[in-house]
């Protein structure tokens, strides 16, 4: 082996060893074709609350086109397009989420809604380490098919133990709807309901919000253990972009859009004020955030790690 002028022999020995190890290395690299997994999503998160254990389930999400046919139907599409670019989202397709919570009180496990059907909110349960038998209270905030649908399936009732709670207003409201989705999911367990009104208590630390307008008895949810709280805003909004910082932006499934509009001023400006986390069924999974005052909306701000912390 020649040495080159102005490189020592330790230099030279060192750099002849390590040559076989870099083309190994090199030739490891080109062969090893791992097969590619796929894009993939987490089905819960979990994290304390005081003493309470609080976990989001990703029931379900898909893609859905076109979205200004759904948020935003009262301003241009150029408004609706400079939102989108703003928040580096695609104005022409939206991800939707549908994100039931768990709240384990280590008394009862309290379940708020149940996904677009069983098959969802079960496997989204089993990988977060519960059974359907395991649930003891199943609290609906409005009787929407996202939110009811894995109340049963051909199989019989999915929460076989469960009790089951929502707002009253709403109840009253579906039973003389003539819904088919109610009628299938929810009509069959009515008797099996206990109604809530403004301020009523699920169980200890769980106290029932009214947050009307998206459905005539919507109902949102304070959760509170040893000083600290949390909010279940449901459906008040829908979008992190096109709804919660643009609260005036009509919602094609706000019952009343008006009123929708003034519940979720009122119920962001309360957690904004108050620094509260939130949970949205609808915001991007974990569906966890904050909220900031901003302009004439609000801000939309992801948890990273605060919930972690005690």
């Amino acid at each position: 082996m020649t040495i080159s002028k102005g490189l020592s022999r330790r230099q030279a020995l060192l750099a002849g060893a390590s040559a076989p190890a870099i083309a190994m290395l090199g030739a490891g690299r080109a062969a090893a074709k791992a097969e590619m997994k796929g894009a993939a999503q987490p089905l819960y998160s979990r994290f304390m609350l005081g003493d309470f254990e609080v976990t989001t389930l990703l029931a379900g999400t898909r893609p859905v086109p076109d979205p200004q046919t759904i948020f935003g139907m009262n301003v241009s599409a150029e408004e609706f397009a400079a939102a989108s670019a703003e928040a580096f989202i695609p104005a022409n397709v939206a991800q939707f989420f549908f994100t039931p919570t768990v709240v384990n009180t280590g008394e009862e496990l309290v379940l708020f809604d149940t996904g677009l059907n069983a098959e969802g909110i079960t496997a989204a349960l089993a990988a977060a380490g519960y059974a359907p038998d395991d649930v003891d209270v199943v609290v609906i905030t409005h009787m929407h098919g996202d939110h009811v649908g894995g109340l049963n399936s051909d199989a019989g009732n999915t929460f076989a133990n469960a009790r089951y709670v929502t707002g009253a207003t709403e109840h009253n409201h579906w039973m003389g709807a003539g819904n088919e989705t109610f009628d299938k999911k929810v009509r069959p367990l009515s008797d099996q309901f206990a109604f809530l009104d403004d301020g009523g208590e699920v169980v200890s630390g769980i106290t029932a919000i009214a947050a009307h307008g998206h459905t005539p008895g919507h109902m949102g949810y304070m959760i509170e253990n040893f000083g600290k709280s949390l909010v279940l805003i449901a459906d008040t909004a829908n979008h992190p972009v096109w709804s919660l910082e643009r609260p005036d932006w009509e919602v094609k499934f706000d019952a009343d859009k008006a009123a929708a509009a003034a519940t979720r001023r009122k119920m962001l400006g309360m957690i904004a004020a108050d620094k509260l986390p939130f949970v949205g069924y609808h915001m991007p999974f974990p569906a966890t955030g904050f909220v900031e005052a901003k302009g004439d909306g609000f801000r939309y701000i992801p948890s990273s790690y605060q919930l972690m912390l005690e």
